[in-house]
Parts: structure tokens; sequence; C-alpha cells
């Protein structure tokens, strides 16, 4: 940062730090306790669709490092209508801190394999005993987290009041994105 950029008051954005993703079992603990919400044990990665010999290497070495775990649920590669990829992992609901690290080894892969700028985000899904649904979102970009509360239904509706009493929940367990205009809405994630 230079010294203009202090003058005018501007700061850098914190950027990716994907160990942060280890503080989400500690954080589930606290959501469960103040809100009832329990993971799926399902989780996922999105990142910008990807064609090329490099993507397929990465790709393969991604479902061989995963899927090496026997007895498990392979990890699925899908695309949404909005043209991006996801990399969807199935554990048992239980299994969040295997999940997490499913989902740090995909970042770290795909990182190494030079596909880092096409990282958009990672998600862990929870629910309550109702069915309501909430995602914890991690933004590449930013190293942070958001809550992403869907209504039911058909109708593409957000619980705000929920999300915001998750972010106040998570305050203390996660870095919480403080910018409200980045918690972008994650429509038909798979993992959610």
């Amino acid at each position: 940062m230079g010294l203009l950029d202090i003058l005018l008051g501007r700061s850098r954005a914190v950027g990716p730090d994907l160990d942060r993703l280890f503080a989400l079992p500690s954080a589930a603990v606290g959501l469960e306790a103040s809100a009832g919400f329990r993971p799926t044990g399902q989780g996922a990665v999105c990142f910008a669709t990807v064609e090329g010999a490099a993507f397929e290497r990465t790709h393969r070495e991604i479902r061989a490092l995963l899927d090496a775990d026997a007895g498990r649920t392979p990890v699925d590669l899908t695309h949404d209508s909005y043209g991006y990829s996801w990399l969807v992992s199935h554990r048992s609901p239980d299994e969040l801190p295997l999940l997490v690290n499913d989902l740090h080894a995909v970042n770290s892969t795909l990182e190494a394999g030079g596909f880092g700028p096409r990282l958009l985000c990672s998600l862990a899904g929870f629910t309550q005993d109702d069915g309501r649904r909430l995602a914890l979102v991690y933004l590449y970009k930013r190293g942070t987290f958001y809550p992403f509360a869907p209504l039911p239904g058909e109708r593409r509706q957000r619980d705000n009041a929920l999300e915001l009493r998750i972010r106040a929940a998570l305050a203390g367990e996660l870095p919480v994105e403080g910018d409200l205009g980045r918690w972008f809405p994650v429509w038909g994630a798979p993992g959610l």
C-alpha cells in the first residue's frame, strides 16, 4: 500500500487464506447451540468453468485425492445455470472436519494448478429439524464468510433476518464479510 492509498483512506482486500476454512467445525458448534442448525455433510467449491487439458489433469488429481477415501461417495462435478462449475463433496453429517479437509484440498489443488483466479467460493450446508437450510459461504478472494439462508419454496427469496442473526452469532467464530453487498445469493448451489 502506497502513501497515496493511506492519505485517501484506501485499504487492500484481505485476500484468500484457506486455513480459515478450518474454523468451520468449531463455528458449527456455536451455530447449533444458538440457532439449531446442524451440518448436512455436504459442501462445494465454486469456480468459473474452465476447459482444457490442464484443468482435466487437475480435476483428475482432485478426484483421485478425495475418492481415495474408501467407502465414501465420490466427488461430483456439476455445472449451474449461470455457467459456474461446482465440485461437490458428500460426507456424513457428523464428519464436518473431514468435509472441511475436502474443501481445503479442492481449493488448494485448484490454486496449485494455476486456477486460483477462477475460484469464487466454497460452502458448507446446514439444516434445522424443520427443514430450513443455511449455507456458510467462504468468499475465496475476500477471505471471509457469510450466511446464505434461502426461504423454502419455488420463489427465490432469502431470510435476511436469519442471515443477520447468524452473522451476530458467528462474529467471534469466523471472519464474517462486513459488506452486505457481497453476500451473494447462491441459488441452487449443490451441497446446500
